[in-house]
């Protein structure tokens, strides 16, 4: 069994639903995951955000507002009147379930709920698209298997055992099964979600779970580049990669990818490919345990912005033990991971993305040395297969960009990245150049 993931652009209006029916293949058993129509969780995260400061007139515009662009989606989608009311039905019934939810006092749960409709609508569209075509299929709630355990991370072996019995009980209906991306329950049994992105991570841990033949993540782009396409001309899809530079691209901004989505694959050896819904014949990117096994060195090159660097100063690390662990806890407290650290024997630099708590760290971190921050920096990641005994790589990394100033470096950590801390106002020059002097 294959699983088919279709991102928000692939189902972001009535003509790419319809065309979804050209890929997903129907005489094989396959389990489709479905993210929201494009936009739709940004709005109701707004909504979200309006009701929380009790702005309940405007957020019940703006619900009024996504409903409209709803009515206009099914008027497209389907051909008998009959199939239209069907599915006017449906928008109504959760479009009032919005709006109850906003004339009470709004919480973290009822925010939950609201943001798990994107997905709940869209599965249901594409089923009810999928029966006017004669073409069998079964909707499987996620909420029926997909769990966060007690340390809010998914409960794999519990999606094994409810999505299993599902499939075998359902089986004798249909070889499509449809199912929502990014929503679950949590270990209370409460509606909750796997973050934004979520809808990669829960093909993947489907995948895991039922141990599927292949996880196939379907964008609007023809898997990953080895560059920024956006940014750089003439960069080209990569057509093998392995488990660990995928992740490393995936979380050094290649948007193509969500992070997390790669290490149940990894964990349970489910290849991952990625597709291009707009060229459903291009080959793409497979991800697997090995990658190229033909070629090593230097993969690809992605950025990651919004990156804040800190740095502390301090002649009591000379010598001595604990330092570190220190500092580390204090980061620890305020639930902030670091990307990138580098040390001398009287400081230490690291990065974070996360900087809500950036005031209480920097004052905790006075107490051990003399700090000081850079903020606007971007991380650039260059990936391959950097072995121990691999030489000349550094030196043409360094050769491209030379005449850029470089704030951190980090190589050795992982033998698949080598990763340069600059301002980001040099980010398009440092990715152009290093595109030029490396590929």
């Amino acid at each position: 069994m294959k699983i088919l993931k279709f991102g928000g652009t692939s189902v972001g209006n009535s003509q790419r639903i319809k065309a979804l029916t050209t890929i997903v293949d129907v005489s094989q058993q396959q389990i489709i995951v479905l993210s929201a129509v494009a936009g739709t969780t940004n709005s109701l995260v707004e909504i979200s955000e309006m009701l929380y400061r009790e702005n309940r007139e405007e957020a019940h515009r703006k619900t009024d507002e996504l409903q409209y662009k709803y009515d206009l989606l099914i008027k497209e989608l389907y051909e008998t009147n009959a199939m239209f009311q069907k599915a006017k039905q449906l928008i109504d019934y959760h479009f009032e379930l919005i709006h109850s939810l906003s004339n009470d006092l709004f919480t973290p749960t009822e925010e939950k709920i609201i943001l798990a409709q994107g997905e709940l609508i869209s599965t249901a569209l594409f089923h009810y698209h999928l029966e006017e075509k004669g073409a069998r299929s079964v909707l499987l709630p996620a909420l029926d298997f997909m769990k966060l355990n007690e340390d809010n991370e998914p409960d794999v072996e519990y999606t094994r055992q409810y999505l299993s019995a599902l499939i075998v009980k359902n089986s004798e209906q249909a070889n499509l099964f449809i199912t929502q991306g990014y929503i679950c329950r949590n270990a209370f049994g409460e509606v909750d979600n796997l973050r934004r992105g979520g809808s990669d991570y829960t093909a993947s841990l489907i995948g895991a779970a039922i141990q599927s033949e292949e996880v196939q993540i379907w964008t609007d782009i023809d898997g990953m580049h080895n560059n920024d396409p956006r940014i750089v001309e003439n960069t080209r899809p990569i057509a093998n990669l392995s488990f660990e530079e995928a992740a490393e691209l995936a979380y050094f901004g290649a948007k193509i990818l969500h992070p997390q989505s790669v290490f149940p694959a990894q964990k349970y050896n489910v290849p991952v490919r990625l597709l291009n819904t707009m060229e459903p014949q291009a080959k793409g990117t497979l991800i697997s345990e090995y990658g190229d096994t033909s070629s090593s060195g230097i993969r690809a090159i992605a950025a990651k912005d919004g990156i804040t660097a800190i740095r502390i100063q301090s002649s009591r690390m000379l010598l001595a033990y604990g330092f570190l662990r220190r500092v580390f806890e204090v980061f620890e407290r305020y639930k902030t991971p670091i990307d990138m650290i580098t040390t001398s024997e009287v400081a230490v630099s690291l990065t974070i993305d996360d900087t809500r708590f950036l005031e209480e760290i920097i004052t905790e971190l006075t107490d051990f040395g003399q700090v000081s921050v850079d903020s606007d920096q971007t991380i650039v990641c260059i990936v391959g297969t950097f072995n121990i005994d691999t030489k000349g790589y550094a030196a043409q990394i360094f050769e491209g960009i030379r005449h850029l100033p470089i704030r951190m470096i980090s190589y050795g950590g992982s033998n698949h990245n080598i990763s340069l801390l600059i301002h980001s106002e040099h980010k398009t020059e440092a990715l152009q150049s290093l595109h030029r002097h490396l590929f």
